[in-house]
This record gives structure tokens, sequence and C-alpha cells, in this order.
């Protein structure tokens, strides 16, 4: 039985430019991302995976087709809709890890609660114990630059992760760690972020985490060439089988 769709797309399309200079980055996109899900996105630099997750998370219009995620067309939303809807559920970790460098690591943590309203220190009790959970407790204090590539990555990855979104959509998220840190942030992820309500979408060229996935699509020029693994998992397969392979 197909578990329900977090994110559904059929024949999206976007393209970047003008004239002679406009390129497909995306070319008729079908997919399906069930409640429960962890999916990866893997493929050669330039094919078009960082495209895909930045319409999923309504960062990109696409140009043609359908787009939903639980359930909402986030192109069809206004500014403000949108930045709410995303706001509450979606969380995105950047490649680039995008930490305000004026901010603590608590503060930067706490940016999503404090958004959405909830008290200072409601948020920064939450955000402590997320960054307890990535394995920086003694660094709440410390400046972006004072943290190496990974430990920021870290960071970016707590604050996605920390108002508890039905959707964590992430970019390389273990590209700056080393092995042991890699595999803890996914089992990390994987019980925080997949659930019966929940769903995440990976892009990766990290072989290390595939175990952890229960589909991986392979892309290629701006389409999905095929997927492997099962397209009908029921929630709480990924945690069975992920273990296996870590």
């Amino acid at each position: 039985m197909v578990t329900p769709a977090a994110v559904h797309m059929r024949g999206v399309t976007k393209r970047f430019g003008t004239g002679a200079n406009r390129i497909a980055a995306l070319s008729g996109i079908d997919l399906q991302v069930g409640l429960g899900e962890l999916l990866m996105l893997a493929g050669p630099s330039g094919c078009g995976k960082t495209t895909l997750i930045s319409v999923i998370a309504g960062i990109l219009d696409q140009d043609e087709g359908d787009s939903q995620v639980f359930g909402e067309d986030l192109k069809a939303m206004g500014v403000e809709r949108k930045t709410r809807f995303r706001g509450t559920n979606i969380g995105f970790v950047f490649q680039a890890f995008n930490l305000l460098p004026t901010l603590s690591v608590l503060e930067n943590v706490a940016i999503p609660l404090l958004i959405l309203g909830s008290r200072r220190k409601q948020a920064f009790e939450r955000a402590a114990a997320m960054i307890e959970r990535v394995g920086l407790g003694g660094r709440s204090g410390a400046m972006p630059s004072q943290l190496s590539g990974g430990q920021q990555q870290r960071v970016a990855i707590a604050r996605a992760l920390v108002h508890e979104p039905r959707l964590i959509v992430c970019d390389e998220p273990t590209s700056a760690l080393d092995h042991e840190t890699g595999m803890k942030v996914m089992e990390l992820m994987r019980t925080v972020a997949v659930g019966p309500q929940r769903a995440l979408v990976i892009v990766t060229h990290d072989a290390r985490i595939f175990p952890f996935a229960d589909r991986i699509a392979r892309m290629d020029d701006g389409r999905i060439e095929r997927f492997d693994g099962s397209s009908s998992l029921a929630p709480g397969a990924t945690r069975q089988r992920s273990s296996h392979g870590a």
C-alpha cells in the first residue's frame, strides 16, 4: 500500500536565462514523496538536484507542471502565506550553511522558533536541547566564525530540525562531516524528521549515507532517470533498513 504523499509533482519544468542562453534545469519531473519516507536525490553536479529541492521547498517556482506539498500549491500562494507555510512546515539545510555571523550558535538555532512566535526563554531551551543532540552542547555561546565547517553544518541541521517541520529538505548535509559524525547526524535526522506525518528529501553525493534512504532518485540532465528502492514503504521501514546498512 502506497503511503500518502508529502510531495507530489507532475511534469515540473524549470528554466534559467533568456533567449539562446536559456537552460532547462528541470525537464518534466514526476515525483511523489510519501509521508514517513526518506528520499535521496543523487546524480552528477549540475543535473538539477538543488533546483528540484528549491522548487519543493517553495524557494523557486516551477515554470510548468503541478507541484504540491502536503496538498498545498506553493506557487499559487501569495508571498506572506508562502512564507508562513514554509516557516511552519519546511526545514531547509543549505549547503552553504547560511548562519548569521553576528549571532551565537544558540541564537542561530532559535531563529525558526522566534519567527513562529515562541517566547525567548522557551525558544532558547528548545534550541539548546537540539544543539546538544547534534553534539555541540558546549558551543552554544560560540559565534559561527569560531566553528569548523563540520560544526557549522551541524548548527545548520539543528536550526532546520528545531521547530519540528513536517518536511526537511537538505542539500549535501554530510559533505563537511567526517564519517562518524555524518552517521550520527543521519541517525538524528532519520529519528526527528522521518515519522508518520513527516518526510525528508536529501541531495547528496555521499554514498556512505545511501543505506539510510527508503528510495534513491537517480537524476541526470534535469530528469529523474530511475528510482532505486521501494516506492511503497510504510512509515518506519527506513529505521529498520538503515540500522542494518549504517
